[in-house]
C-alpha cells in the first residue's frame, strides 16, 4: 500500500502584472493557508517520506511551509521543473518514477492538471481544486510503477475554506 497527497499550491500574488507567472510569490492568504493546511495534516498524523514540488516559486513556498509544520526534513523535498503546469499524464509519469521504498508521497503542483488527475482518481466530480486544496489517497499498489488513472480510495479531500 502507498499513500499519496496531491496539493495545489497556495494562493499566489498578482500584485505585479509584469512578473512572469513562474515567479509569482504567495500572497498573504497563501502565506497563511499553507501552514494552516500543514497543521490539519499534522492533526491527521501525516508523516512524509518524499515531497515532490513544481519549481515555480508559489509551489516551492507552499511545499516548504507544509513541510515545516510536518517536521519534514529538507532532504525529503525534491523540486521538479516538469511539474510546472504538468498534465495529469505527466504527473503520473513523475509518480511512477518514485523509488518503491518510499511509501508516503506528497506532490505540490498546479491546475488544471492537478484537478484533472484528482478527478481521474476519485468518484468526486471536482470542478476546480482550490488553492492549497489537498486530496489524499490510499493506493492499492506495491510499486509506484503500478499507478494508473483509475478510481482509488480517497482518504480525505480538504481545502482552506472547508468547514
Amino acid at each position: 500500500m502507498k499513500t499519496l497527497y496531491l496539493v495545489r499550491h497556495a494562493k499566489s500574488s498578482w500584485d505585479n502584472p509584469l512578473l512572469d507567472d513562474f515567479f509569482r510569490p504567495l500572497n498573504e492568504r497563501g502565506k497563511r493557508d499553507a501552514p494552516n493546511m500543514g497543521k490539519r495534516l499534522k492533526e491527521k498524523r501525516v508523516v512524509l517520506d518524499l515531497l515532490l514540488t513544481s519549481t515555480a516559486v508559489r509551489a516551492i513556498s507552499t511545499a516548504k511551509e507544509i513541510a515545516k509544520v510536518l517536521n519534514c526534513d529538507d532532504h525529503k523535498i525534491k523540486t521538479l521543473p516538469e511539474l510546472y503546469h504538468a498534465s495529469p499524464e505527466k504527473i503520473l509519469d513523475v509518480l511512477k518514477q518514485v523509488n518503491d521504498k518510499v511509501n508516503v508521497v506528497m506532490l505540490v503542483g498546479h491546475n488544471p492538471g492537478l484537478t484533472e488527475l484528482i478527478d481521474a482518481l476519485t468518484e468526486l466530480a471536482i470542478d476546480n481544486v482550490p488553492t492549497c486544496g489537498i486530496a489524499a489517497f490510499k493506493l492499492n499498489i506495491k510499486s509506484w510503477r503500478e499507478l494508473e488513472m483509475k478510481k482509488e480510495t480517497l482518504l480525505f479531500y480538504d481545502y482552506p475554506k472547508k468547514s
